[in-house]
């Protein structure tokens, strides 16, 4: 954790509300850099698309001047981004709460935050590129939601490569990319183009966010051991219904997690990061569906289906049901998410039960005694990031305004908010305080977060394993990275690739056809209603839609990735 040496010395009068989201650059009257100076400085950033990541210019370029502040320029910025449902069940707009509040004030930039309505991100993010007049800066999965990916974005106009930009403004990313290789090559094009200012995960445990947890208290009273095989938790679910009397001995809702449960890693056709694709043994694009582990993995659902071991509901089941469930007897395992669901069954549940107890279940095999070779795992950069947009005409304020994420002052502030309210350092550590662990106001614990920090969600900074460390406030909570955590899952984890725009609509189109098919055919297989003996058609069928054709395009994706 780093700590912050320099108090900011400026205040901003009032945090502003949010403007029109077709809002343009403003630029405030003490402003140093005239019209032209900034119509010049965009051209130059424009030129910066032909630097690559081989250039020799690029590695040699020097260290860009080290960047007071707060700006003593000032300025004014418009900023598109996603309200956080942890910040919108308190604030309708991020300069309300006290994180944007302090992040205008400690750089000195006036930011005008614009959020599009819940549920209609893609739309409004859609209409705005079309239109053309762009805010300042946008936050977006600029590598899966735009087609073509971000250099796509960079030819279309619509954001402004970074690499000039970096080596000009940018002291405090360019220096934790230089560090940093692995993640310096996730934020580039296939073509070597900076693109935006990413959200980065810090460390490997940071992202270990989903796995499975179980009912220890249940385990103690029936002389079970937490299951490690598919054998075991075979067992255990067992003993969960005949003799607890569970309804749902294991209870997920399908929708988040048909992918990404620990069976399905167990017949190592988990996948992660929002796609069915996986890489194989030899580092190559498989998709998990097809595989012969799939079949391996539905059958072996359709036997639990079928002796009443899942739930029955499971194609239909929402979170808020899972919770029900699970703070109720009537299910004993659950999937899902450490603080969110975990940590929320737990303290539900003790309020009546105190003997109630959920531990955190490591990926299972099957063969007792093997090691998990695939696991959940995102990738450190989980293509969120904020571009510098071609409208911007202040690209050196926005530019110097988004790296102050990486500085010092701006790591703490983004992860554990302002010293003194949000958090106090003891013994070299941040520690947050009781306002934020203990809301006066009775706010859950991730809503009280959002109000100081970014950590529990996302944003332009890297994130810091202390505040996870005390985010999971319960003990058997805080275990869950270390027991989730596969080494070799990374090796099968495909990494943020970038299709070219031909090869994005032609893969949308296939993949989207096989999605459906494969969501269909999986619950058939579960429930019964669909025979084994059928499964040649499927994959037939798979085969059909163009499978070989999505693979190569991926191959291909992947190669340009790892020549970067």
């Amino acid at each position: 954790m780093r700590r912050n040496l320099k108090k900011p010395v400026a205040l901003l009068t009032a945090a502003l509300t949010a403007a029109s989201l077709l809002a343009g650059c403003g630029s405030s009257a003490g402003e140093s850099t005239d019209a032209g100076a900034q119509v010049k400085e965009t051209s130059n950033a424009n030129e910066a698309a032909k630097t690559t990541a081989g250039d020799s210019d690029a590695e040699e370029a020097a260290a860009p001047a080290e960047v007071t502040y707060p700006l003593a320029e000032g300025g004014t910025l418009t900023y598109w981004l996603q309200l956080n449902p942890n910040v919108s069940a308190n604030f309708t707009n991020l300069g309300e709460t006290e994180l944007g509040k302090a992040w205008q004030e400690q750089t000195g930039v006036t930011v005008e935050f614009q959020h599009p309505a819940s549920g209609q991100e893609k739309e409004q993010f859609n209409l705005i590129v079309a239109d053309g007049s762009l805010p300042d800066i946008m936050e977006w999965q600029w590598v899966k939601q735009y087609p073509g990916g971000p250099e796509k974005a960079i030819k279309d106009g619509v954001i402004i490569p970074l690499n000039d930009i970096f080596d000009q403004y940018c002291p405090n990313i360019k220096k934790y990319l230089a560090e940093n290789p692995e993640v310096d090559k996730m934020i580039k094009t296939d073509d070597g183009n900076y693109f935006a200012f990413p959200f980065i995960r810090g460390e490997d445990k940071l992202c270990y966010t989903v796995g499975g947890f179980i009912r220890q208290d249940w385990l103690d009273e029936l002389g079970l051991e937490v299951p490690t095989t598919v054998d075991e938790w075979h067992e255990v679910l067992t003993a969960f219904k005949e003799k607890k009397g569970a309804e749902a001995p294991l209870c997920f809702d399908w929708t988040n997690f048909k992918d990404s449960n620990p069976i399905a890693f167990a017949f190592k056709v988990g996948t992660a990061n929002g796609t069915q694709f996986i890489l194989d043994d030899e580092g190559k694009v498989a998709f998990a569906p097809a595989q012969e582990g799939y079949k391996e993995y539905l059958m072996t659902l359709n036997q639990w289906y079928e002796e009443g071991l899942i739930d029955r509901d499971i194609a239909t089941l929402n979170g808020d049901q899972v919770t029900a469930k699970m703070t109720s007897d009537k299910a004993g395992a659950s999937v899902g998410w450490a603080a969110s669901r975990m940590q929320l069954f737990m303290t539900s549940a003790q309020q009546t039960n105190p003997e109630y107890t959920l531990v955190a279940t490591p990926t299972p095999t099957t063969e007792k005694g093997a090691t998990p070779e695939y696991g959940y795992v995102e990738n450190q950069f989980p293509d969120v990031a904020a571009a510098i947009t071609s409208s911007c005409k202040n690209v050196e304020l926005a530019a110097k305004f988004l790296d102050y994420g990486y500085s010092e002052a701006g790591h703490n502030l983004f992860n554990f908010g302002i010293e003194g309210v949000s958090y106090e350092m003891k013994d070299g550590k941040a520690e947050y305080t009781d306002v934020v662990t203990n809301n006066p106001d009775g706010w859950p614990l991730a809503q009280s977060l959002a109000k100081y920090i970014r950590a529990n969600y996302n944003g332009p900074f890297i994130q810091d394993l202390n505040y996870l460390e005390q985010y999971l406030q319960l003990p058997t909570v805080k275990e869950c990275p270390s027991v989730w955590a596969v080494p070799d899952a990374r090796k099968h984890t495909v990494p943020n690739i970038t299709p070219t725009q031909d090869e994005s609509k032609e893969l949308a189109t296939i993949t989207n056809e096989l999605g459906t098919y494969v969501a269909e055919m999986s619950l058939k297989f579960i429930f019964g209603t669909e025979s084994f003996d059928n499964w040649d058609n499927y994959i037939e069928t798979l085969n059909g839609m163009k499978l070989d054709r999505a693979l190569e395009i991926e191959n291909a994706a992947l190669e340009r990735y790892n020549a970067r």
